[in-house]
């Protein structure tokens, strides 16, 4: 992370990897909770063939842990069903180690919310993923999150880096809510990295997988039948639609 002055930590698109400190002053998470109607996630997995009693959940990219907590409450709200959940656990991971060390200080939850730091893109943290499953002797986690993570991880390690990001996220979770950034997030990213007269992403113009990433990202997620599209809910006002995928059991593997 970037700390070299205040202008810089006010661009929201500043820094490389999306770990921006003042994140949910801009995105607040009542913005994207405001697309999932109370209890209708939870109905969605179990009509599915989903959880039961106990809900495991990771997030990916989880900055300071804002819309992680609220992600949290909105899963565990008291009487939206009646066989409501009993216990809902989150690893939360993030690569910027000042905005984990934030989570964890406001952590209200720390038996239920666990943020750690980590890198999911590189193999070694395999070992923290399966150990917290171990922790509940569960193989994969229910659900997956990834919130406005898919562009960052597509600038930094090109087209086969996302493609090889959603797979593995498909061999841990049994259901994935992703939130695509559109195309104009990408070159608004490139062009506020360039004003800080910094070097531009590697791969922003060698992509070639660009346009409607929404219909993108869902190609590659169903490619092969390995995960099915089971429900889009709406757009935020900064046009951006939450997707939720049901992964084909074909896909998961013990950690």
């Amino acid at each position: 992370m970037d700390n070299s002055g205040d202008d810089q930590r006010q661009e929201p698109g500043a820094a490389q990897y999306g770990n921006f400190p003042n994140y949910y002053s801009f995105h607040p998470p009542e913005t994207r909770l405001s697309l999932l109607p109370p209890g209708l996630l939870l109905q969605l997995l179990r009509r599915h063939g989903g959880v039961r009693e106990t809900l495991l959940a990771l997030d990916v990219g989880c900055n300071t842990g804002e819309l992680s907590v609220a992600l949290y409450n909105h899963l565990l709200q008291p009487g939206l069903c009646p066989d409501a959940l009993r216990n809902v656990h989150f690893l939360c991971c993030d690569i910027d180690r000042d905005l984990i060390t934030r989570a964890q200080a406001a952590n209200a939850c720390p038996d239920s919310i666990t943020f750690s730091t980590l890198d999911i893109t590189d193999a070694s943290s395999l070992g923290t993923l399966g150990s917290f499953l171990d922790r509940f002797g569960q193989s994969s986690f229910h659900i997956g999150f990834c919130m406005s993570i898919t562009m960052w991880i597509h600038l930094n390690h090109g087209d086969e880096g996302l493609v090889e990001f959603l797979n593995l996220l498909k061999t841990l979770c049994d259901y994935l809510l992703v939130e695509p950034q559109p195309w104009k997030c990408y070159r608004s990213a490139a062009r506020r990295l360039r004003k800080l007269g910094k070097q531009n992403f590697d791969h922003f113009h060698t992509l070639s997988i660009r346009g409607d990433m929404a219909e993108e990202i869902t190609k590659i997620m169903t490619k092969d039948g390995t995960a099915e599209l089971i429900h889009q809910f709406g757009e935020t006002d900064w046009d951006r639609s939450l997707l939720l995928f049901k992964v084909r059991r074909t896909m998961k593997h013990s950690i």
